[in-house]
């Protein structure tokens, strides 16, 4: 495909660079990223409507999936123009295919926001889906997003940290969301490159009072019941005023 097309347009120029050398390539490259998808738009219009073909790819991953490259064949497609997608490298789904999530159905994030205030609001909102939830995060991140999705979406959630998939370093790690972040810090190298994180969704809403009832009855045989009620608040995502509720019934039925 890209030794036949008139033009590759990559993310990374020097990148593909590389990959076309390698397979004695001889394409033009042009770059087409974030910064100046819009701009570069209306020339590869031109070129389209010579009858000539243009190939776009990314770095790592899929054009478009948290990459750039969807206005580009917006415009393309309402141009009148065919875009023909050819399946390649996707780190969402390379991720799901070996995280062992059995329900069909999952909700994919991306990139969380990187300002803590906005990505908190973003975890929040997705507390009660019951599908799983698959986020792709950066190495200077991703220390912040696991103690929000921890403190959020409750300690007890299984997760499968999934690190530069496809390349030298392929790391893949399930725990709960509780055990996630001392994983990372037990060796610099699990913070480094990109991470796709699948996040088992909620429970049904009907287990969620019993599966409360369990753990308070759990915590409170060993700690004070305020420690009790503020532990099982961050293990199973539920209010707290209805766990302190819960939990006076529970102390005043064992005395």
């Amino acid at each position: 495909m890209l030794r036949g097309v008139a033009l590759v347009a990559a993310e990374d120029t020097r990148v593909t660079a590389r990959l076309l050398g390698h397979y004695q390539i001889a394409t033009t490259l042009t770059a087409l990223h974030a910064h100046n998808e819009k701009g570069v738009i209306p020339r590869l219009l031109r070129l389209l409507a010579q009858g000539k073909s243009v190939a776009l790819v990314s770095d790592a991953g899929t054009p478009a999936i948290s990459d750039p490259g969807a206005q580009l064949v917006a415009a393309a497609r309402a141009a009148g123009h065919r875009v023909v997608p050819v399946p390649g490298a996707s780190a969402l789904t390379a991720a799901l295919s070996a995280a062992g999530v059995s329900d069909p159905r999952f909700l994919f994030q991306g990139f969380l926001p990187q300002r803590a205030g906005e990505r908190r609001r973003v975890i929040e909102a997705l507390r009660t889906v019951r599908w799983a939830l698959v986020f792709y995060e950066a190495p200077h991140r991703i220390d912040a997003a696991l103690a929000d999705l921890c403190e959020l979406l409750g300690a007890a959630r299984r997760i499968v940290i999934a690190r530069e998939l496809t390349k030298l370093f392929e790391t893949m790690h399930a725990c709960t969301l509780g055990e996630a972040r001392q994983w990372l810090a037990a060796d610099a190298n699990r913070a480094r490159g990109e991470f796709v994180l699948v996040v088992e969704g909620a429970a049904d809403a009907d287990d969620e009072p019993d599966r409360a009832r369990r753990v308070l009855e759990v915590l409170l045989a060993e700690v004070p019941l305020k420690q009790a009620v503020a532990l099982a608040a961050r293990i199973t995502g539920a209010k707290k005023n209805a766990l302190y509720a819960l939990a006076l019934n529970l102390k005043k039925r064992g005395e």
